[in-house]
């Protein structure tokens, strides 16, 4: 039944009726649904007509900008920050091989975020939305959770930006509005003497065989923890005595070649009667399937007495680098390279690698023999300005 200036309305066998407009749109006859009548009545229906004539007029196409807005209602349904962060961490962390640490901490600090703009679309969350739950984490006193928590909120939405499902980072607005976290460093013992206790108190731990061997063995490769308890069977090479880290477990994403002394193959050799079997040298007290926990070298030293502000298993590389630049026998560069600090010069930090590696070698070696003396508990001698003769 026809109204005018291409306003209808259809009636299907049913009875139930339908508002349609026909127009042309480049040379094409189109329809468009304007609602069921009666909820859309006689003046509403005309309403809508002119309404869309009017923009038939300055050529835009009703129909196809209906279709365009009910598709993009359809794609921002899903664009809720929770789904954009999941979608940032599939792309950028998980298929760029990210360390397996970096994907615990992001999805952590999601599930930090997510109670309050987790199921809000990405494009419509304001600063303050943002700024409510990181406070909520500084009243807790965790300065540096709420610090992190913001710079991964930043890099969701700076990557919601790059996929065209938000406009702006309103995260870049809080800069100011956070407690500034104190910078502390690892705890570490660096007193010679000192250390051969903490050695000795190792020896005689008497919890798990195998949180027991990684606290043997990492004085003496000093990595990172979270690169020791990833540390997998497969990257061990016995016969050229090097424990070969894939660059996906390293910080500065560039593998990494760690000399294994005649004492660490030792310890190797042991515990390989206990993990040899599985794919982790330093399994999960709960399954083989997963590396140790990050928590469980710190809660050992707690358990054998040594507090959070006096000993930390990343504080185990500080020991090694203060002592190996007092002795003064070793170049800076080659313990820097050991340490495997990052060299912003990514053709000179590979070319120092493999110049390094005989001095590294020596290094590692005069290290291990040097933590024996200490764990026997021998006299210790200063080291002489010349660095000429080993302790």
């Amino acid at each position: 039944m026809a109204d005018g200036k291409g306003l209808y309305i259809e009636v299907f066998p049913n009875g139930s009726k339908l508002w349609r407009l026909k127009f042309r749109s480049n040379g094409k006859e189109k329809r468009l649904a304007l609602g069921k009548y009666p909820d859309v009545t006689l003046a509403k229906a005309r309403a809508k007509c002119n309404e869309a004539r009017a923009k038939i007029a300055d050529g835009v196409d009703p129909a196809a900008e209906k279709q365009r807005l009910k598709i993009q209602a359809v794609l921002d349904s899903g664009n809720t920050f929770a789904g954009v962060a999941e979608d940032y961490i599939e792309t950028k962390l998980v298929r760029e091989r990210k360390a397996q640490g970096t994907l615990v901490k992001a999805r952590w600090f999601l599930e930090l975020l997510t109670p309050a703009i987790g199921f809000r679309p990405i494009a419509e969350i304001e600063p303050a939305e943002i700024l409510a739950p990181l406070k909520k984490i500084e009243r807790k006193g965790n300065f540096e959770t709420a610090k992190r928590c913001r710079a991964f909120a930043s890099r969701v939405f700076r990557f919601g930006v790059a996929t065209a499902r938000c406009k702006a980072d309103p995260t870049a607005l809080l800069q100011g509005a956070l407690i500034a976290p104190k910078v502390t460093h690892h705890a570490a013992i660096t007193d010679p003497a000192k250390v051969g206790e903490l050695l000795r108190a190792i020896d005689s731990y008497t919890g798990s065989p195998i949180t027991k061997y990684a606290m043997q063995i990492a004085p003496h490769v000093f990595v990172r923890p979270g690169e020791l308890r990833h540390a997998e069977w497969l990257e061990i090479d016995v016969d050229d005595a090097i424990w070969h880290i894939p660059a996906g477990k390293m910080k500065a994403r560039r593998p990494h070649d760690v000399p294994l002394t005649a004492q660490v193959l030792a310890s190797l050799a042991d515990i390989r009667e206990l993990t040899g079997s599985g794919r982790y040298i330093f399994p999960s007290l709960q399954t083989p399937l997963r590396p140790m926990s990050e928590n469980t070298i710190n809660a050992a030293f707690r358990r054998m007495g040594y507090a959070q502000d006096e000993l930390t298993g990343h504080g185990l590389r500080t020991t090694a680098s203060t002592l190996l630049n007092e002795a003064g026998k070793w170049d800076d560069d080659v313990i820097e390279t050991a340490l495997a600090h990052k060299d912003t010069n990514q053709i000179r930090g590979t070319y120092n690698r493999a110049k390094y590696w005989d001095k590294r070698v020596e290094m590692a070696s005069w290290w291990s023999d040097y933590l024996d003396v200490l764990r026997k508990g021998a006299e210790i001698l200063d080291f002489p300005a010349n660095g000429s003769t080993a302790p």
